[in-house]
């Protein structure tokens, strides 16, 4: 275990922590596990459902994500027919299942033409057992395709939430992520969100960004609270191997800690309420969704490639890959899957029992709402703080705040989220992500 002193003397920023393990952890399974023996045990009566739409118009500098630029029709149909193979293979196995929430992410989902989106949305309706209007649905959305007549069908399905990334409302700063991507067209694809009238607006920004400053950062969250978003999502530029940004000098000092402050005292000071270090909810959004859905202790199923799924002792995926040549392989190769391929997991990473322990502690500390030290007793039978020492480092740093009830990153502690997760791997996940080689 790194010392957290080296922790704290290194860059707060390390890298974003949203999950565990992360998906650089997963590996071959030694032997496939049919999903109906993985899911007979679990509690499926508030699932997660995740889609993955991995094509893109091009791809930004900064994404890692698993997605292709540039790809044929031919290859985004006969992607979509696997992932309704996909589908009825999972709705099989998860007989009874019942889901409080769905995501479409990608990639960009709003690419597809308006006959694919609804292929994508009754493949998701299907597994689901109801129409989407049932559950909070969220689909993310480029500026560029914001198109007024694909939009009109996401709320027809009952598209609650889009999530749109704009990153920067500064054109030379779009140019630097490598996504042209003029103002004007910002906010006209804003606009016609608002006409829509989508209950929920998300707003990506990035701060970090190449030849970024204080007041083109802050002319950004401007410009997005002009819009008045239910949420915001404030990300740091993080440059990850095999992305465009790669291999680029860094032409600024890095500053971003200092961004994320300013962004954070501006979103505080227009009554938006912080829930992690990344997200903002504005006073005036819709009351919480329902039913409800807690990622610690509830499961995920994902769909396509790319996409994660989640039980308690088992997460799965298709392979992870980041270079242009071996993201189209997988997806050849998924596009070809015989449906009952998809009945089974090969590949992904068992936790034991103490990353079972990390994971509910981690994901807990991310919100800002902290750890239920009783819902963890009722869990595992024993007490956070006793399990993990290393809470108690964090306390002694003053990194978390922890009462009889709850234990709480502190502001100090959250604004160094991406640090602290890190070093809440355990040893096992550290090795397989530094042994894993990217491409």
């Amino acid at each position: 275990m790194t010392g957290l002193a080296k922790v704290l003397d290194g860059p707060p920023l390390v890298a974003y922590t949203y999950s565990y393990p992360h998906k650089t952890a997963h590996r071959p399974l030694d032997r496939p596990v049919l999903l109906r023996d993985l899911w007979a045990a679990e509690d499926r009566r508030s699932l997660f459902l995740y889609l993955h739409v991995p094509f893109c118009e091009h791809r930004c500098g900064y994404c890692n994500l698993f997605s292709l630029s540039g790809a044929k029709n031919v290859l985004v149909s006969r992607y979509l027919d696997a992932i309704a193979r996909q589908a009825d293979r999972v709705c099989a196995a998860m007989d009874g299942a019942r889901f409080a929430r769905l995501a479409i992410g990608g990639g960009t989902p709003t690419l597809l033409d308006l006959a694919e989106l609804e292929r994508l949305l009754m493949a998701a309706a299907k597994i689901m057992g109801a129409s989407t209007i049932a559950v909070p649905a969220s689909v993310e959305v480029s500026p560029s395709t914001a198109a007024s007549d694909k939009l009109a069908r996401l709320r027809r399905f009952g598209v609650s939430r889009l999530s749109i990334g704009v990153q920067t409302f500064n054109s030379q700063e779009a140019i630097e992520l490598g996504r042209p991507q003029p103002r004007k067209l910002v906010e006209e694809a804003l606009q016609a969100i608002r006409d829509i009238d989508f209950p929920v607006l998300n707003v990506d920004l990035m701060y970090g960004i190449p030849g970024q400053t204080t007041e083109s950062w802050q002319e950004s969250l401007r410009a997005t609270l002009a819009w008045r978003p239910e949420e915001v999502f404030l990300y740091p530029l993080y440059v990850r191997p095999l992305t465009g940004l790669a291999g680029q000098p860094s032409r600024q000092e890095d500053w971003r800690a200092e961004a994320y402050l300013l962004g954070r005292e501006a979103l505080l000071d227009r009554g938006y309420v912080q829930r992690s270090m990344r997200m903002f909810r504005a006073p005036h959004a819709p009351p919480q969704e329902s039913p409800p859905y807690r990622c610690q202790e509830d499961g995920t199923i994902g769909l396509g490639c790319g996409a994660r799924s989640y039980t308690r002792a088992l997460h799965y995926s298709t392979p992870f890959a980041v270079a242009q040549r071996q993201v189209r392989e997988t997806i050849e190769w998924y596009a070809a899957r015989t449906a009952d391929s998809f009945d089974w997991a090969d590949h992904g990473f068992r936790l034991n029992d103490e990353d079972q322990r990390r994971r509910y502690v981690l994901l807990s500390l991310l919100e800002c709402q902290g750890l239920a030290r009783a819902a963890y007793v009722a869990r595992f039978g024993s007490d956070s703080m006793a399990d993990l020492p290393e809470l108690q480092t964090l306390a002694q740093h003053g990194l978390i705040e922890a009462d009889s009830d709850r234990l709480r990153l502190t502001p100090r502690g959250l604004a160094r989220s991406d640090a602290i997760g890190p070093w809440l791997y355990s040893a096992k996940v550290r090795q397989l992500m530094e042994a894993y080689v990217p491409c």
